[in-house]
């Protein structure tokens, strides 16, 4: 039998451990085809347990979405400080990589699984909010960015500069994710993929490009 849990320390332990389960087998086998059942039985506990924890598999898919997305902005915290919009950026781009090639189990299920949104309604992550919101870091830094008249002129919508950056960061990483290991790819390192791509897009977008860094 799993052993009782008693103190607050081991119930947040334990909580953590059916996070971590539940997440593995929704990114192996998709959300809908696993049940709370066998995220139990994954972890040697009985339904009935996770069920003390989270009231439902809806309730179990927000709280991993709020612990993932928190993660990763509180990881960006201090990016936020940087002074130059550019460099900023570039900072940005190079922590959220980070995040992904360091927890890819978590980048696939916040990115690369299919699901429904997290509900706004009820998780505890402030929608806008910088010191727990990662898009809301790239979306003030390349508004301040625009704003400062940086960008190329005839680019104006900051929304559009945000999530463009974003995809081109996402598509190195998730290729690097899903692809990494296949033997078919003479993949160059990873670095450098990363490095090209940050130095392409914003080539492509600032009017000058002297405040790249390399």
């Amino acid at each position: 039998m799993p052993p009782k849990i008693k103190t607050t320390e081991e119930r947040e332990q334990l909580r953590m451990i059916i996070l971590d389960a539940a997440r593995n087998l929704f990114v192996e086998r998709g959300i809908e085809a696993v049940s709370m059942r066998e995220i139990a039985k994954q972890i040697g506990y009985s339904a009935t347990t996770l069920y003390n924890y989270f009231a439902d598999k809806e309730a179990l898919l927000q709280a991993i979405c709020d612990t993932d997305f928190l993660a990763l902005a509180t990881g960006m915290r201090e990016i936020m400080q940087i002074p130059c919009p550019i460099l900023r950026i570039q900072a940005l781009c190079k922590g959220y990589a980070q995040f992904a090639l360091q927890h890819p189990g978590h980048y696939r299920f916040m990115f690369m699984t299919p699901r429904a949104p997290c509900n706004l309604e009820i998780t505890d992550i402030e929608h806008g909010n910088t010191e727990q919101d990662a898009y809301a870091q790239l979306q003030v830094v390349v508004k301040t960015a625009l704003d400062a008249g940086l960008f190329r002129e005839e680019l104006q919508d900051s929304e559009l500069v945000a999530q463009t950056i974003w995809a081109g960061v996402h598509g190195v990483c998730s290729l690097e994710i899903a692809l990494g290991n296949d033997v078919w790819m003479e993949w160059t390192a990873i670095e450098a993929r990363l490095a090209l791509m940050q130095d392409v897009m914003l080539r492509g977008l600032l009017r000058e490009s002297g405040t790249i860094a390399h």
